[in-house]
């Protein structure tokens, strides 16, 4: 059951950073953060807070990582930096996910970072816009650099003086890249095979309560295409946009899954019993037996989001996936066994996972406006989903959508629906994505709009300028105000804030400035600024008086 706030605030003191799984609902697979026991504010420092104003800055088109007042950041990695003697950082870093070796220091532990997609342009030298039929001047050597730029990085890191590093050729450190094998986490092959080659187009993810992460595959579609079905049920393939098949005759059924990292060793897993779609993320419950409840949307428009409940203590597994019927409050099982019109089209339930959307339409599932990430209230228990838009519709800036299970129960198969922020010019934001719980409750949000959209005169974007990062706070003068805290670098957006255990760190990804740049001698963006004049995707950490003022409200409000 959600906590009240009283209970809420006093647990914050009592938690530890091995327990992982009391109260769940902070080990959610989203990005939010695990605080350290005990924590405590000084009398000095809570009136250095209580003074601190929070003031948001205004939108802006400038090519740099603008943070509000009380402030400052400082790169932890970038593209292409050595992690060991033989790997380097991926390309455009997403979700982002700290768990710390030890659990009486909050300032040393392993940091994962997820690479979503590899630019071609910067990492391959390949121009798609230069060719006329562009695949089919692609080489392997181009391939082989971008599926080694995808899938995810384990680093360990230490702050010290107030500086986040990375320690550099620690055993820790490792990649798992498109061409790493991953075991499939089913009692049935898929496609023949039950170990397959890679991970890619990881976008959020998040961590268990037996303390690995979790990556999420998404535009699984635009690297090995994708198999579409007619009503007749006869297959046909489509290709994808980087022609990765023209060289590697991997499946498309192999990709699209939640993928399971243990930290240790750098072994992982893909999750079968999930579901296959564009994952945004994977938001996990942990309910009293240690079963757990995983929430995941798939980001695409007219698509749906998904609940899977475990049957088992501790496992991704055996259970049953649904999918939300959001007008009628119910969720709706996709199990082959008991679902007529399920039999009346698939032949198993291998084949009802792989297909997960046209299971979900068949059962009449209700189309969302491009669900991505997933977050878990830690006060009410409420569910967050981010309802990023939907052009089509003409849902041009997106909402967050509120979840309330029946009597707060995670496992329940009803619930009641309604907006919680509509995004749009009245509120300041538009095209919501990740969000994030910080220690005191407050909700944080980075935005998605598109580069190649934002900053044009004919587009609805143009007031809200570059991509941003929001803090709609809990208490106070500001409470439900939504306040942008930083601006994105040009083409840039922020993404995967995750908090350190201590509340005084943000970790945050700034992905694909320059995105839209056409000629590199002259870059649409130039951030970090490492004097080559080559954008480069990178995570920051973000401090200051504002995240400590933020992450410490409860102890200044009780």
């Amino acid at each position: 059951m959600p906590y009240n706030r009283r209970e809420f605030v006093t647990f914050l003191g009592k938690i530890s950073l091995g327990v992982l799984a009391v109260p769940p609902f902070l080990v959610n697979c989203g990005n939010n953060t695990t605080p350290i026991s005990g924590k405590t504010t000084s009398k000095k420092q809570l009136k250095k807070l209580k003074n601190l104003v929070l003031e948001g800055i205004a939108p802006s088109n400038e090519d740099d990582l603008l943070l509000a007042n009380g402030l400052e950041y400082h790169v932890i990695l970038k593209w292409g930096d050595a992690i060991s003697n033989k790997d380097t950082f991926g390309f455009n870093n997403d979700f982002t996910c700290f768990i710390p070796l030890d659990k009486e220091n909050p300032k040393d532990g392993l940091l994962w970072i997820n690479h979503e997609y590899a630019n071609p342009f910067f990492v391959a030298d390949y121009n798609f816009k230069s060719y006329k039929n562009p695949l089919q001047y692609r080489t392997k050597e181009q391939v082989d650099k971008e599926m080694y730029n995808v899938g995810g990085s384990i680093v360990r890191i230490k702050e010290e003086n107030g500086v986040w590093n990375i320690v550099k050729n620690d055993p820790h450190n490792k990649r798992i890249t498109g061409h790493t094998p991953i075991q499939l986490n089913w009692d049935i092959p898929i496609k023949g095979k039950s170990e397959v080659i890679g991970t890619h187009s990881n976008c959020s993810g998040g961590i268990t309560p037996w303390n690995t992460f979790l990556t999420c595959e998404e535009n699984y579609q635009d690297v090995f295409g994708d198999t579409k079905y007619d009503a007749d049920n006869n297959p046909t393939k489509v290709p994808s946009i980087l022609g990765w098949e023209l060289f590697y005759n991997y499946p498309p059924e192999h990709y699209g899954w939640v993928v399971e990292v243990n930290p240790k060793d750098g072994s992982a897993q893909k999750h079968i019993a999930l579901g296959r779609f564009s994952h945004e993320c994977c938001t996990i419950y942990e309910l009293e037996d240690k079963r757990v409840v995983a929430y995941s949307g798939d980001d695409k428009k007219d698509e749906h989001l998904y609940k899977f409940i475990a049957a088992k203590p501790s496992s991704l597994k055996e259970g049953t996936l649904y999918v939300a019927d959001t007008i009628n409050g119910k969720w709706l099982a996709l199990d082959w066994e008991n679902q007529p019109l399920l039999k009346n089209k698939f032949e198993n339930q291998t084949e009802v996972l792989i297909r997960a959307r046209e299971a979900a339409k068949i059962l009449g599932a209700t189309p969302l406006n491009r669900p991505e990430d997933i977050e878990i209230d830690p006060i009410t228990g409420n569910i967050f989903v981010s309802l990023t838009n939907n052009k089509p519709k003409k849902d041009y800036h997106g909402s967050i959508l509120k979840i309330e299970e029946t009597n707060g129960k995670f496992d329940a198969l009803t619930f009641k629906a309604a907006t919680y922020k509509a995004g749009g010019e009245e509120n300041g934001f538009s095209c919501p994505d990740n969000l994030a719980f910080d220690l005191s409750g407050n909700l944080w949000m980075t935005s998605d709009m598109s580069g190649s959209a934002m900053n044009k005169e004919d587009e609805p974007y143009m007031p809200f300028k570059n991509n941003s990062l929001f803090v709609i706070p809990r208490y106070g003068k500001d409470a439900g105000k939504v306040i942008r805290v930083a601006s994105a670098p040009r083409d840039a957006e922020l993404t995967g804030p995750w908090f350190s255990p201590d509340g005084e760190t943000l970790f945050l990804s700034v992905q694909h400035p320059g995105e839209q740049t056409k000629d590199k001698t002259q870059p649409t963006s130039t951030w970090p600024f490492n004097g080559d004049n080559i954008p480069k995707p990178a995570v920051v950490a973000i401090k200051g008086d504002l995240i400590e003022k933020m992450n410490n409200l409860n102890k200044i409000e009780s």
